[in-house]
Order: structure tokens, then C-alpha cells, then sequence
């Protein structure tokens, strides 16, 4: 047995394949691209292209190996609206498509699955359950909410699909959205909010993702769903006030009018100048907190690092980074 990780050079794949070749597993990696990391020292790489599915037909897929999904388009870069679903619609979905049908003819069946709690759009519910109401605000969500589907018509065929629903995954090597707030910071500029800030902000540790597919594959592939983030995630107005000071920032938190804002973004949407996606900003002033509370009980899975921590990490290598370009400028 060996596990295949389809987009393993990745954020959440690299880790992931570091974690399983650590506990001595035989471990593939299938992407697009190859990089300069360590894994490939111990792990078998394939050009793999998800929305070419003859592609797949390269890697060597056993009927017992575990294969784990984590290729994806993801929120960032932030695309104009009529380019969205040409965007994420090919990746997210058919290439799933393509990955289902290739495990369906190679006899395996044991699939993890990330999707996103995008899927949820506006919190009906609080905390979220894996039950709440399925309604994504864009064509990132409805696309990852179309591949939970198509996983349950595999599971009427005998899969085992364990699906992933992670907050705003960050840790090493990832800074995306937040280097414009870290920029800010630097500049000793107000930090402005979308509402008042009293709402929490829950992220997920790319250490704590990697755990819980890890999670899945000893627990035999429960086909499920699962919610994955924080625990007592902070209000979004503590969480940035810490990190100001934990920056000796004079930069003070601007609370603006959420609906004013919106609507502005809205604006700027409609004329292909966005500057967040819709579905990010939609839902910024609400409380969403996902209840992981499943994968506690099922698959023994605890996250382990708090949101605090994570943003302090993530200003700290954006920090590095500055500091190391000006070396080698």
C-alpha cells in the first residue's frame, strides 16, 4: 500500500508527504510542478495535470492505496468575475471527475477529499456542523460543493471518501492576503475592518490539515465530512490588536460600516476591479466558526495550534522575507 498525493506540492501536500514519509510509508507525488523540496529525497514524483485526465493514467494506482486530493484553484489570485468559472471549474471539478474515474477503473476506492467551508455561505447556524445548509456565495464554493456530490455517487459504488471543509489555511510558506495587512502594519497605517471587529476569525494550521488526512487514512476512510478549524478562535479586533503590538506597530484598527463597504466592493466587483473575492468579503462581519467536534470524536483528530500563534508565525516570516530580499537586492 502507498499513498498518492495529487497535488502533493502543494501547501497542504508537502506537509502531508513530510508527515508520511516520517512514519516510514511509501509515498507518490503527482502535480503539475516539481520543486526543490526535501520529500523528494524519499518520495516518487509524476507530472500529473488533473484537467488532462490521460495524465493520471501515469501513476502506478494499486486497488489498496490510499490517494488524497489536494489539487486546486484556489481564492488568491483574486480573478474578475467573468473569469471565475473558466478558473476554478476545471481544477476543482473535473479534475476530481477525472480522478474518481481513474481510481473506478484501477479498482482503488479509498479517496481524501479537501473541499472548502465555503460551501456554507452565509452562517445560518453557530457553530457551523457539517449539516449546515449548503449555499457558496461564488464559483469557488459551488464548484468545491459540486465535487462532495460527485464523491457521493462514488459512495454508492463502494468508495471510501473521507471530505475536508478547512477554514483559511495558513502556516510556513503561504502568506497570500496577509501581506497587505502585514504591509500596513510595517507602515504604521490604520488597519481597517469590514464591521466592528467583535466577530471571531477562526484560520486552520496547515500542520493541523495534514494531521487530520493522516486522521482519515488510520481511522479506514470513514465516509464522511468533516469541519476543520481552530479552537476559540478570538474576535477579529483582539486578533489584529495583538499582532500590532506584537509588532510595535502604531497602527490602530479602523471599524468601518459593513454594508457600506460591501457595497462599495460590490461595486468595484461589477466593473471587474475587485479587490476580495465576493465570497470572502460576503460573510467577513459574521460570526463562522466551524465545530469540529466530528473529527474529534470519529478520528481522533485535535487541532493544535491556535489563531494567535499562526498570525504572529505568518508576520514573522513575512518579515524574514523582507529581510532576506534586501540581502539580495
Amino acid at each position: 500500500m502507498k499513498h498518492i498525493i495529487i497535488g502533493g506540492d502543494g501547501f497542504v501536500g508537502q506537509r502531508l508527504a513530510a508527515d508520511l514519509i516520517a512514519l516510514g510509508e511509501e509515498v507518490l507525488v503527482a502535480d503539475i510542478h516539481k520543486s526543490g523540496h526535501a520529500i523528494y529525497r524519499n518520495a516518487r514524483f509524476i507530472r500529473v495535470d488533473v484537467t488532462d485526465a490521460v495524465t493520471l493514467t501515469a501513476i502506478p494506482l494499486a486497488a489498496d492505496d490510499v490517494v488524497y486530493n489536494l489539487s486546486a484553484k484556489m481564492l488568491s489570485p483574486i480573478m474578475p468575475r467573468g473569469k471565475r468559472h473558466e478558473f476554478f471549474w476545471p481544477v476543482n471539478y473535473d479534475g476530481t471527475r477525472h480522478i474518481l474515474a481513474w481510481m473506478e477503473g484501477r479498482g482503488a476506492r479509498q479517496l481524501v477529499q479537501f473541499t472548502t467551508d465555503m460551501i456554507y455561505g452565509h452562517s445560518v447556524s453557530v457553530p457551523q456542523t457539517e449539516d449546515h445548509p449548503a449555499a457558496p456565495l461564488g464559483e469557488y464554493g459551488l464548484s468545491k460543493l459540486a465535487t462532495e456530490k460527485l464523491c457521493d455517487q462514488y459512495r454508492a459504488k463502494g468508495f471510501r471518501i473521507s471530505i475536508f471543509r478547512p477554514r483559511l489555511i495558513i502556516g510556513p510558506g503561504r502568506l497570500g492576503i496577509l501581506s497587505k495587512l502585514f504591509k500596513l502594519i510595517d507602515m504604521n497605517l490604520p488597519v481597517p475592518m469590514i464591521g466592528s471587529g467583535k466577530n471571531p476569525y477562526q484560520f486552520i494550521s496547515v500542520y493541523d490539515c495534514a494531521s487530520a488526512a493522516q486522521a482519515a487514512w488510520r481511522a479506514g476512510m470513514p465516509n464522511s465530512a468533516y469541519n476543520l478549524g481552530s479552537d476559540n478562535p478570538p474576535p477579529v479586533r483582539q486578533l489584529l490588536g495583538d499582532l500590532i503590538r506584537h509588532a510595535g506597530s502604531k497602527s490602530i484598527l479602523l471599524p468601518t460600516p459593513a454594508w457600506a463597504v460591501k457595497r462599495t466592493l460590490d461595486a468595484l466587483d461589477l466593473i471587474n476591479r475587485p479587490l476580495m473575492d465576493p465570497e470572502q468579503y460576503l460573510i467577513a462581519d459574521e460570526v463562522c466558526i466551524l465545530d469540529t467536534s466530528k473529527a474529534r470524536r470519529e478520528l481522533g483528530w485535535t487541532p493544535r495550534y491556535n489563531d494567535s500563534d499562526m498570525l504572529v508565525a505568518a508576520y514573522t516570516e513575512y518579515r524574514s522575507n523582507l529581510a532576506s530580499a534586501r540581502l539580495a537586492a
